[in-house]
């Protein structure tokens, strides 16, 4: 297992393993050099794609954002006022649920702008059948796939050719932010658990979204993002506590912030269950398919990637029969320094690998090419 101190030894390397790292001594007159395109002679920038990876990444943030225009409208239609009521959620809140919807208009029309009108993908129709039946179910949706929206903006963000492009999304992204959080709150959870959010493949993100995405218009360009097999948490804890949500603040309900036991704990026996690849799946009817370094045998090891704040942490997944096992969830701290933050916790992902391979934040993507099954989404606190 990566260990926290493993983790922050990497971090405190980084300087060696780069040359000599700047001291904080002007090595010119002011203001300091360094930095790019950010002089009178730089070029002017130009707010689009660079490359097919810039386009792709960009064109799955679009998808995200057009199924969270289309989600937070549906809810407000699909639950009436006295069905939202009962949970504590009053009319201010529904309008800040509108006011969210129409945030993702202003997303959806700044990266269709960058993709230009023949290359930004159209809105899809999505079935939420399978999500949520009820207004806790409702609530707790919105914030998973927040998490998983800007989770999957933050892994691909610096990576962009097109740095300009970046400036925009991550304008848009800290806002995504923001509304993870309040439907936190609206769930009656802790706002934020974390000192530092996570950031995903877009394989991942790709991998949780398509699965809600019934159709796209035919002018749509197919997303090249690979699906993974699915992974449930068979006895994940889960954010919905309906008696704990009808209850009146400051006994229950939605709130600034609840005091609130974690709904995981280290050492807790976590149950999987997984598919085998080659289902189709999503608008654009892609196989799903393991990473492509996974050579499957009787006797492979399999691992559990837990991906929260800095961390991968790696568990050893006991295959209990065909398609199903048990790991247990870790017990470390990101930092020394933290001892009150645990590597595993608020909504993190978990991932099943054929090998444990040491990676940061900065490179997580190299995890692609070992993925049996999932992400799927862990609720720890």
């Amino acid at each position: 297992m990566l260990s926290a101190p493993v983790l922050a030894s990497v971090f405190a390397l980084a300087s060696a393993l780069v040359g000599a790292a700047p001291t904080g001594n002007l090595t010119a007159s002011p203001p300091p050099q360094g930095g790019i395109n950010t002089t009178a002679d730089s070029p002017a920038p130009v707010y689009a794609p660079d490359s097919d990876f810039d386009y792709q990444s960009l064109a799955l943030a679009l998808h995200q954002e057009w199924i969270e225009l289309d989600l937070f409208h549906y809810g407000l239609v699909r639950f009436s006022d006295a069905e939202f009521e009962q949970y504590g959620i009053n009319a201010e809140q529904r309008s800040l649920i509108e006011f969210m919807a129409d945030q993702e208009v202003g997303h959806a029309t700044l990266i269709s702008n960058m993709l230009g009108a023949s290359g930004a993908p159209k809105q899809c129709t999505y079935n939420y059948s399978s999500a949520f039946e009820t207004v806790p179910e409702y609530i707790d949706f919105c914030q998973r796939l927040t998490r998983w929206g800007e989770s999957g903006v933050y892994g691909f963000l610096p990576h962009l050719d097109s740095r300009p492009a970046a400036q925009l999304l991550l304008q848009s992204i800290t806002t995504e932010a923001r509304q993870q959080m309040i439907f936190r709150q609206f769930e009656g959870l802790f706002p934020m658990p974390v000192y530092f959010e996570v950031g995903v493949p877009q394989n991942f993100a790709w991998t949780l979204l398509s699965r809600y995405i019934t159709s796209c218009p035919s002018e749509n360009k197919p997303l090249e993002w690979n699906i993974f097999p699915t992974l449930e948490v068979v006895n994940g804890p889960s954010g919905i506590d309906v008696g704990f949500q009808s209850e009146p603040y400051p006994s229950g309900g939605p709130a600034i912030t609840h005091n609130r036991t974690a709904l995981s704990y280290p050492g807790m026996q976590v149950e999987l269950s997984w598919e085998a690849p080659g289902s189709v799946v999503g608008p654009y009817n892609q196989s799903t398919k393991v990473g492509a370094q996974v050579n499957l045998t009787n006797t492979t090891d399999l691992y559990v990637g837990w991906i929260s704040q800095l961390n991968t942490t790696y568990t050893p997944l006991n295959v209990t029969s065909n398609m199903t096992g048990t790991t247990i969830q870790p017990n470390a701290t990101v930092f020394e320094e933290t001892p009150n933050d645990q590597i595993v916790n608020g909504t993190s992902f978990v991932v099943i690998v054929s090998n444990p391979l040491h990676v940061t934040p900065f490179n997580l993507s190299l995890i692609n090419d070992y993925v049996v099954a999932g992400p799927a989404l862990y609720q720890a606190s």
